[in-house]
Order: structure tokens, then C-alpha cells, then sequence
């Protein structure tokens, strides 16, 4: 192994060899496969009891017990039928079953040891074969190898733990209490991740936290912004405070890839996937449910990528993400996995299946949960081509009373969108037209929190239109739509609710031929961004949706993400290297569209979605917030002199910016001058004694001077 050097010894080491450093780009380095040379990773001190375990040799090794002790001449026979079973779930290296018989009386000792290529195929074979029934005498017992040795490490006498003193920690919600009542976000360049308040008032990022290589692969805020986690080779970890950022817990899992929070923060879903040693298999998947204070495995699951394969909208090797979908609010009490035929919900109580069975829906293509109730909608189309509708149907969990069902025709496509609230459902629908050469869209909108649940029926004026956005407004009863067929699609918005149709959707207005393909509402509603992300190169028009005003049009060119902060003050564009290699960075703006300051980054590849840090939901009371909006003259009388006194001082620095180079260009000058006159004398010996330096005293004359520049001869024959 290479020997392991700090980054300023680096730095030396290169000047003695006259390198410099800052011309080679150490992120386009890449270590050879399985070799770290050296380098520590953040947690590697957390899973060394695991690398011990995995380092023994044998954890592809399994053994399974409770077999049939036979005599020598049933050997073979044992030896087939066990080699059959274990075969069908991986491939059993050359001589690697192994079956001992006792010396003494030529019989099996009613066990043998398996094993496998890979450390996955054991693992599967011990989830698929433990408690197998062999016949009615004989049940399989089957443990890894490296079990055993693990067991062998428990002492036999007790020792009772050591009780280490309670040391408080930091307030995991105290950034919430920031005097200029600031945001933070995160952003990921190069092999740096860093935390910034959003400075606004001062026009620039507060740093935070920067940390070197903090992450393996990304970084991700927990939905109530308690908890940043990061992703290792060995697991995953969290981290959480206002400015310090320590480690609260990790979560082992090798080679994880991709990590879920529940809605609540209660629970950490982790994901691998690992590559089968016979190529035609699928890959294997191994998927933890970890609770995040303790780091308690609650539920894992294990199985084939085509087991996991099934519904959403694609993910790593073909595995949708998430699995699992969490549902009931903010409590955290289900989650719910797609599969052939069924949808399985779990509850949190004891992890397992509610009333031990899934649901048997024939064909269900999609379901998703309401954000506010335990309520699923789940979409099924059309079967026994065309003679069974295709539907849409609300069931309520945990009885699986279907509670509203919706028979849909000739369709070709549908998805839902649930407004943030749960109030309202919308439902996409793709249809044939009589001819079944093409489509057409419409909507079905579900009034949840009505009686009986009624739906509308909205069709847009031109049918035909392609549909290439639709966005609830968070929290409020109000939706938009990008719609159309040419390079600039209208934009239409519509209300659930107005003073003249209480009951009855209506179309507010229709913007004509923009330059948008996709919606950003903020997260407190009222205003919504028309971006015009790719083809569109960046353009943005803030709109004000109450008065139905365009606020401002501006360009953030390339802009890959947009982002709004969780108050909806400000919002952040970005353009990460993953899309593009030029003007990596990310601009902040204000709500009604001012940009107020820009940041380039280098080999910037993540900002969105993970980058503001979400905020819980305020303990203030609708009435309370309600009274604050009204009165809201007096409560900002404080921060209008707090903004004031920030003005005063931008205009003193920027005051003090100008002074100091008006005096940087005066001291400029005067060194020219003093430098001018030093060399007078100078000057005038190259005039021949003519003391002037002014142009207009001298006369200018033209003097030609001839010169020979060659002389040949040339002999000339006159015949």
C-alpha cells in the first residue's frame, strides 16, 4: 500500500519538485478499481466489528443443520437432494459441499457446509432455507458461517455494561431560532460539502460547515430538516445541529447506494444492490428499515431486483425508488410496496403486513398516498382488452374500505397528483380517441374532504393539447397547467373554489406562448416560477397567481434545478456539472423575481432537490397565523430597522469600497509621477539637451536617409 501523506506535506513535497498544485485537477483523479490507497473514509472506525466479521473468509459460507443422519450407502442419495435445493438459488463452488460423516459409526453427522461464490447468494440461501421442511421429521436450520464465530465471542459469564455519565447535546432545533430568522442550504463541489446560511440582506452566502470528502456519494436533509445524512461505502450516518454538524448515529449497510427517509423522520430506508456471480441472474437486493435515533434494524428485506422491479418511475438497475412509500401523515405509521398483482402495507407497530395478507388487486399499475390520511389511490387499467374499464379507486387504511371509485375508458395512460394538503385529487388521464391513433388528455378531480367525494370532470378547451406540466399550490385550492403542442405551450391556471362557483372548478386565466416547461409554486403558495428548463436555456417568469401579474422575466442560463426555500422568500437556480461543464453555480433570488446574489462553484453537482434545509411545521395555530397576517405592520416594524440599519451599512461599505480605490488609483498616479520626474534627466540626454517633455514645443521634420542594402554584379552576353 501506498504511504499516506496530509494534504500540506503534499503541498511541500510538489514545490520541492517544482509541481504546481493548482493546475492539476484533483477531482478528475480517479483511485484504480478496489483500492482506496490508503484513504480513511469519515466512518470507517464505526463498522470495524463488521469488517472483521466480512474478513474471516467465510461469509459466503453457510451451515445448514437438522439434516437426516444416513449410513455411507444413502450418502449420495442425502448429498443429491441437498445439492438440488441449493442450487436453485446460487451457484455452489467446485467441491464446495461438504457433508462429514462420524468415524466411529459411518453415518452423517446431520449437517453440512455450503459454499457459494458470493457473500449475497449465502445470504439469500439462509433467508429462503431456514426452517425449509425437509420431511416431517427434519426442518432446516441453516446460520452463516461467520455466525458461529460470533457466538463464540460471548463470554460465559455476565458483565454488566458501563454505565458512561449523561453528556447533553446540542439543541437539534436551535438553528431554528436565528435572529435574522435565516435558511440554510447545502451544496456539494468537487470533494467539498458545505452548509450556508442565506445571507440575503448582506447579498451573500454565510458559510456554516465545510467538511473534506463528508460524503461518498450525496448528501440529504431529513423531510423536517432535523438530520443531515451522508453515504458511505459501509452505510449511512446522520448528522445534525446548527453550525457544529456532529454525528448522531450510523447505520450499517455495505456498498449502500440510495437512502429514504420516512415523512416523520422516525424511520431511515437503506439500499444496495449487489451483482449476481451467474450474469444471467438479476441482481440482489437488500433493503433495511433502520429506526434513526437508535439505529435498530426494524425490517429488512431481501430478494431479487425483479422482485422490487415493479410500479413508480424507475430508479438503480431497474428498481423503482422509493420501494416503499410511506403513508398516514406525519406519524409514520405505514409503508406500502408495489407489487405483481398486490399492494403490501406494513404497519410500524410490529413491521409486518396488516391482517398478514396484501391486497389483491389484478393488474394494479400505480398507487400513492395521500399526504394527510391514511387513504391510497391506486390506479388499475384496462383489462380483457377494453371489456373491463380501466379505475381509479380511494381505499382507507387500515380497513381497506374503499372509500370512492372512478371507472375510466379507452385509456391509454394516468397519473395522480395529491394537492399538499390532501384536500383534492387529481387525476391525469390519458384516452384514446375512436381511431386509436392518438390521444387526448383530460382531468378527474376528486373533492377528498367532501361528502361522498365528488368528482369534476375538466377538459381543456383544446383537447388535442399535449400536457407537459400540471402543479398544485401548496396549501391552497388552486392549480396550473402547461399545456400545447408548439415550442411555446400556454400556461392556464384554474381554482377549486371561487365566489361565483364554490363547488365547481373554474379557469382563472390562460398566459399565452411562454417559454416554460415546468412549474415551481412556493411552498407558501400565491406565487409560482414559469421555468423554461434544457431547451429553453433558463428562463424564468415570476408570476403573482392572486393578482394575476407577472412580477419579473429573467435568465439564468443552462439553469438545471429550481429551488425554493422553505419560507418561500427566496428561491435558488443552479446549473450542476452533471448536465453541463460551463458556468457551474447557483444564482439566489427574491420571491417576485430580483436576483440578489451569484455564486460560481466549480465541478458543482448537487443543489436540488436537497439543497435548502426543510423547516418542521410551525407550532403557531391557524388563527395565530392568521392574526399575525392581518397585523403584520406591527410585527415588521423591527426587522423594516434591522433592514435599515443593513442598508446603512451596505452604503458605508460600499462608501469605504470606493474610497479605498479612488486612493488606490491616487498612490498609483503619484508613483508614476515621482517615477516621471526621477527620470527626467535621463529623457533629456536622449534629446540631445532638450529639457522639454511637452510635444507641441518641438518642431517635427522629415529627413530621408538612403541606404545601400545590396551590391551585385551581373555578367550580360550580347550574342
Amino acid at each position: 500500500m501506498a504511504d499516506v501523506i496530509n494534504v500540506k506535506d503534499a503541498e511541500a513535497l510538489a514545490a520541492e519538485w517544482g509541481i504546481d498544485t493548482s493546475q492539476i485537477d484533483f477531482d478528475s483523479i480517479e483511485l484504480p478499481p478496489g483500492e482506496d490507497f490508503g484513504i480513511i473514509s469519515d466512518d470507517e472506525d464505526v463498522y470495524q466489528e463488521e469488517q472483521l466479521d466480512s474478513d474471516t473468509g467465510f461469509g459466503n459460507v453457510i451451515v445448514v443443520d437438522n439434516l437426516p443422519v444416513v449410513p455411507l450407502e444413502k450418502f449420495e442419495k442425502l448429498e443429491g437432494v441437498v445439492r438440488k435445493i441449493y442450487t436453485q438459488i446460487g451457484v455452489i463452488k467446485e467441491d464446495g459441499l461438504w457433508m462429514p460423516v462420524d468415524s466411529k459409526t459411518n453415518k452423517t453427522l446431520g449437517y453440512c457446509f455450503i459454499e457459494y461464490n458470493t457473500p449475497q447468494e449465502a445470504e439469500l440461501a439462509k433467508e429462503k432455507t431456514n426452517g425449509y421442511r425437509l420431511d416431517k421429521s427434519h426442518f432446516f436450520a441453516v446460520n452463516m458461517f461467520d455466525d458461529f464465530d460470533r457466538f463464540m465471542r460471548v463470554p460465559d459469564e455476565w458483565v454488566a455494561p458501563e454505565i458512561k455519565p449523561y453528556v447533553p447535546g446540542e439543541n437539534l432545533q436551535h438553528w431554528l431560532t436565528d435572529e435574522k430568522a435565516r435558511d440554510q442550504f447545502v451544496i456539494r463541489a468537487g470533494t467539498d460539502t458545505e452548509v450556508f446560511w442565506n445571507d440575503a440582506r448582506h447579498l451573500k452566502p454565510d458559510p456554516v460547515y465545510k467538511r473534506t470528502y463528508w460524503t461518498e456519494s450525496y448528501v440529504q436533509w431529513s423531510p423536517l430538516g432535523t438530520y443531515l445524512a451522508t453515504v458511505h461505502r459501509q452505510g449511512a450516518a446522520v448528522w445534525g445541529g446548527a453550525t457544529t454538524f456532529n454525528r448522531l448515529m450510523r447505520y450499517a449497510h455495505p456498498q449502500v447506494k440510495l437512502i429514504d427517509f420516512s415523512p416523520g423522520e422516525k424511520y431511515l430506508v437503506t439500499y444496495s444492490s449487489h451483482e449476481p456471480s451467474n450474469p444471467r441472474d438479476a441482481n440482489r437486493v437488500v433493503i433495511n428499515i433502520f429506526d434513526v435515533r437508535t439505529g435498530k434494524v426494524m425490517r429488512d428485506f431481501k430478494g431479487s431486483a425483479d422482485e422490487f422491479a415493479i410500479g413508480g418511475a424507475g430508479g438503480v438497475t431497474g428498481v423503482s425508488w422509493p420501494v416503499f412509500r410511506w403513508g398516514g401523515g406525519k406519524d409514520d405509521k405505514y409503508f406500502a410496496k408495489l407489487g405483481k398483482n398486490m399492494i403490501s402495507v406494513y404497519e410500524t407497530e410490529t413491521f409486518s403486513l396488516i391482517d398478514k395478507k396484501s391486497m389483491k388487486i389484478e393488474n394494479v399499475m400505480d398507487f400513492t398516498w395521500s399526504p394527510a390520511d391514511p387513504i391510497i389511490a391506486l390506479f388499475v387499467p384496462e383489462l380483457g382488452g377494453g371489456n373491463q374499464p380501466a379505475r381509479v379507486s380511494l381505499v382507507q387504511i387500515p380497513g381497506k374500505q374503499e372509500l370512492r371509485q372512478k371507472n375510466l375508458f379507452s385509456v391509454s395512460d394516468c397519473k395522480m397528483y395529491w394537492q399538499s394538503c390532501g384536500d383534492y385529487l387529481a387525476v391525469k388521464v390519458d384516452r384514446y380517441t375512436k381511431t386509436k391513433k392518438s390521444t387526448y388528455t383530460g382531468f378527474e378531480l376528486f373533492r377528498i374532504k367532501e361528502r361522498d367525494i365528488p368528482i369534476e370532470v375538466l377538459e381543456l378547451e383544446n383537447k388535442n393539447d399535449k400536457i407537459i406540466a400540471f402543479a398544485w399550490e401548496p396549501k391552497g385550492h388552486r392549480f396550473a397547467v402547461i399545456h400545447g403542442d408548439g415550442p411555446r405551450p400556454d400556461v392556464s391556471f384554474y381554482s377549486m373554489k371561487t365566489a361565483q362557483h364554490s363547488g365547481r372548478v373554474s379557469k382563472l386565466t390562460t398566459l399565452k406562448g411562454k417559454q416554460a416547461n415546468a412549474l415551481f409554486w412556493s411552498p407558501s403558495g400565491h406565487y409560482v416560477i414559469l421555468a423554461g428548463m434544457k431547451g429553453f436555456n433558463g428562463q424564468l417568469e415570476f408570476y403573482n397567481v392572486d393578482e394575476l401579474e407577472t412580477m419579473a422575466t429573467a435568465e439564468h442560463f443552462m439553469a438545471t434545478d429550481v429551488d425554493w426555500d422553505p419560507t418561500g422568500r427566496y428561491v435558488a437556480t443552479a446549473v450542476t456539472s452533471v448536465h453541463h461543464e460551463m458556468e457551474n453555480g447557483f444564482n439566489i433570488w427574491s420571491f417576485n423575481g430580483k436576483l440578489l446574489y451569484r455564486t460560481l462553484k466549480d465541478h458543482f453537482f448537487q443543489a436540488s432537490p436537497y439543497q435548502w434545509r426543510p423547516r418542521p411545521p410551525s407550532f403557531l395555530s391557524a388563527e395565530k397565523e392568521e392574526e399575525i397576517a392581518k397585523n403584520l405592520k406591527k410585527y415588521s416594524k423591527k426587522y423594516e430597522a434591522e433592514d435599515q440599519d443593513v442598508s446603512l451599512l451596505l452604503s458605508e461599505q460600499d462608501r469605504e469600497k470606493r474610497r479605498l480605490l479612488k486612493k488606490e488609483w491616487e498612490d498609483w498616479v503619484n508613483r508614476w509621477q515621482r517615477l516621471h520626474e526621477e527620470e527626467k534627466l535621463e529623457r533629456q540626454k536622449l534629446r540631445d539637451g532638450e529639457a522639454s517633455d511637452e510635444e507641441e514645443e518641438y518642431e517635427a521634420k522629415e529627413v530621408e536617409v538612403e541606404e545601400v542594402l545590396d551590391v551585385s554584379e551581373e555578367v550580360v552576353s550580347f550574342e
